[in-house]
């Protein structure tokens, strides 16, 4: 296998595409895939030095495989930190993070608005452990500075958030962080570092779920922890011994996802704002919730954190008869004939749920309130098809509310 050394200070679009470039000795043009288990060894004497870590190479595919490793670096890369980790699942992937840095005492503090399946690993699961998880608001620094206890370990931020499309201030939330001796984890996910870097901003920890725009397809299921190597020892060593393996083929579908990853983003990113600016008009929409819309009250700061606003808002629902509930919502869904009625983001087709029912629906009627999902709240993943078609589709779901140009 080879690999070339590449320029220094290339930028995103070409790093998606070049680095960590992985060629067998055929030399093919595209990455090579190593569908393997296991990996032999020239003799006995070298399988242990493998093992012991005294000679680099690979040993079994839970922890090490030439594919995944590709991918590994290739996101490490992208967003500027020194190693990248992958997992099974981006749940996989802030499981990992918590279970390899912390003990029991020690404190999460973290923004409320969360994808709901977060919020249940919280209160089922790491609470079982004696972790303590303390929630704030997202854009409130003074309920983040006032939480911050001395055994806090991580700040953890959803930025843009979901599915609000609400921003954290990554560099004030940093600060924080730091003042506290604790370690900001920011999801990238809704952004990529097509769109926001995190680590550049001052933040410790990247997280991904893959899953959604990196792979940009629907295809697959993967997830990421990207930092410095010092932070990411432990969570490799975690890999190594749970077991939540990114498996070569995915890793292999995000490495071509990775190489369209930039151009992609934009196009979402202008679908997006074209569709938020046209619900705007709308009879039938209360709200929408998108940080490109200059009268967003986070416009100015993603301005100034992304390079685009991405492909994810939410909008709020009414009826004729001025009904806003789950059945307006449900009804404005179940009109539309060409967006996917699934709860997966991140693809090229447009996708629409509703939040309050599928992906933040075990939390708690309270926990839902608090974090802002309405029951007549509608999340759109705006894909990569024409506009005009997108928007004919969502005058199915006004009629259906009574609305009808």
């Amino acid at each position: 296998m080879s690999k070339r050394r590449l320029p220094e200070n290339l930028s995103v679009e070409t790093l998606a595409i070049r680095a960590a470039e992985l060629r067998t000795d055929e030399m093919s043009h595209s990455e090579a895939l190593f569908l393997t288990s296991s990996f032999v060894y020239e003799s006995a004497a070298q399988a242990a030095a493998r093992f012991a870590g005294t000679e680099p190479g690979n040993i079994y595919s839970r922890f090490s495989n030439p594919t995944v490793r590709s991918f590994e670096e290739r996101l490490a890369a992208l967003e500027g930190g020194e190693q990248c980790v992958a997992f099974a699942s981006g749940m996989a992937a802030i499981t990992a993070v918590f279970m390899a840095s912390l003990k029991p005492g020690d404190h999460i503090l973290s923004s409320r608005s969360l994808f709901g399946t977060t919020h249940v690993l919280y209160e089922k699961y790491l609470r079982k452990f004696g972790i303590e998880v303390t929630l704030v608001d997202i854009d409130d620094l003074d309920q983040w500075r006032a939480a911050m206890r001395p055994e806090t370990r991580f700040l953890f931020v959803e930025t843009p958030s979901n599915p609000l499309a609400e921003v954290a201030d990554i560099p004030a939330l940093a600060s924080i962080a730091h003042e506290g001796n604790a370690k900001l984890i920011v999801d990238n996910c809704f952004c990529t570092p097509a769109l926001q870097r995190p680590l550049q901003l001052g933040a410790d920890i990247v997280i991904h779920s893959a899953t959604k725009y990196l792979d940009g397809q629907g295809r697959c299921l993967g997830g990421a922890v990207v930092g410095q190597a010092q932070d990411m020892a432990e969570v490799y060593g975690y890999l190594r011994t749970a077991g939540a393996t990114l498996s070569a083929f995915n890793a292999w579908v995000f490495l071509k996802g990775l190489e369209t990853l930039s151009l992609r983003m934009h196009a979402h990113s202008s679908n997006a704002l074209a569709m938020a600016a046209w619900l705007q008009t709308q009879p039938g929409v209360k709200r929408v919730h998108y940080a490109g819309l200059t009268d967003n009250p986070y416009h100015s700061l993603a301005a100034r954190q992304q390079s685009g606003f991405g492909g994810v808002l939410s909008f709020e629902v009414v009826d004729s008869e001025g009904k806003e509930d789950r059945q307006a919502a449900w009804r404005f869904i179940d009109a539309t004939r060409l967006v996917s009625i699934t709860a997966n983001l991140g693809d090229v087709k447009t996708t629409i749920t509703h939040p309050g029912s599928t992906t933040h629906g075990r939390l708690a009627d309270e926990d839902k309130r608090r974090a802002g999902i309405s029951e007549n709240l509608v999340r759109l993943a705006v894909g990569l098809e024409g506009i005009e078609d997108l928007k004919a589709d969502m005058r199915r779901g006004l009629a259906a509310l009574g609305f009808s140009e």
